[in-house]
């Protein structure tokens, strides 16, 4: 088992990561820091934006910048849970039956447009993520600590899409946003597009790995071991509590949202350096651990309401600890 470090380390690993990402992706700062923290937290992450953000490539650039194996699904509309998970295959030759694993057997998975295959395939991850293991034809098969999943979707609004079941949405730690990008960052995209910068040729961006596999789990221990106070834990408590009493709200959050609410603000906390989690931590990391579990009336969404005005009037309603 991998010591605990230094809360230096975790912000020194963050600022290489972060560097190494920003040879291949322009801007895009805070879904970067928030990536971080979920995979720190030991949590799974679902980037949400339009087509041609660069949600696939940060996948992949942070892919590289770990010592970790990498795999890639694309999710389309006839995708079959076998062709994620595997299936066993009879060698006549050999008289038995052999496992002939799919690309979850991983590390790091990229779930390519994973709103973009049926349900019953959707759910083919559930088990994956939440205990990382897969079971095919009743056996059971490991898939590591540091299984690791990155799923891309469309807004739901867009053709060809279908919603995520509240129990898919739930196993991912952060539902993180990308937006477009701002001007001057759209114009260095631009710039780097002239001089030929290719987003599918990571080697050419000289993208690298910079922290290794044991890196990793030493600092996902660092993360876990931060202390957090009481008035913390109660804080946490309480948001998750009057979530489920907002009045537009017909869905609140459930205990693990609770608990992936203080596993966040943890891992947020130990990458900015500190040496405990305090409010602040757990107020920055609301938005992605909460946005994709608070489910508005329909009345709601009729005016146009959406999760993260819940999530700051929940911020706004609750008393911070001092």
């Amino acid at each position: 088992m991998a010591a605990p470090l230094a809360a230096a380390d975790l912000a020194a690993a963050q600022a290489r990561l972060e560097a190494e990402i920003g040879k291949a992706v322009v801007g895009q700062r805070e879904p970067v820091a928030e990536l971080l923290a979920a995979l720190f937290a030991g949590g799974h992450v679902l980037l949400e934006g339009v087509p041609g953000v660069a949600k696939t490539l940060l996948a992949k650039a942070l892919a590289r910048a770990l010592d970790l194996r990498f795999g890639r699904v694309q999710f389309t509309p006839d995708l079959m849970p076998a062709d994620i998970l595997g299936t066993s295959v009879f060698r006549a030759d050999r008289g038995t039956f052999e496992l002939r694993r799919g690309p979850v057997f991983t590390e790091v998975l990229l779930a390519d447009e994973v709103n973009r295959t049926p349900p019953k395939t959707q759910a083919a991850l559930l088990e994956a993520m939440e205990e990382r293991q897969v079971t095919i034809d009743g056996a059971r098969h490991p898939l590591g600590d540091a299984f690791f999943v990155v799923a891309t979707q469309n807004p739901v609004e867009y053709e060809g899409t279908y919603p995520l079941p509240e129990a898919q949405t739930d196993r991912f730690l952060m539902k993180v946003r990308i937006d477009y990008p701002a001007a001057a960052e759209e114009t260095e995209i631009l710039r780097r597009a002239s001089r030929g910068f290719d987003a599918h040729d990571l080697d050419a961006a000289g993208v690298r790995p910079v922290v290794s596999r044991e890196e990793v789990a030493a600092l996902r221990a660092r993360a876990r071991a931060l202390p957090v106070s009481e008035p913390v834990l109660e804080y946490v408590a309480r948001l998750v509590r009057a979530s489920r009493e907002l009045p537009r709200a017909r869905l609140g959050a459930s205990p693990r949202a609770g608990v992936a609410l203080l596993s966040a603000a943890r891992a947020r906390a130990a990458l900015r350096g500190a040496e405990w989690a305090g409010p602040d931590d757990v107020k920055a990391v609301a938005p992605p651990v909460l946005r994709h579990r608070l489910v508005l009336r329909p009345e709601a969404e009729l005016e146009g309401a959406t999760p993260d005005d819940l999530v700051a009037e929940l911020l706004e309603s609750v008393e911070v600890p001092r």
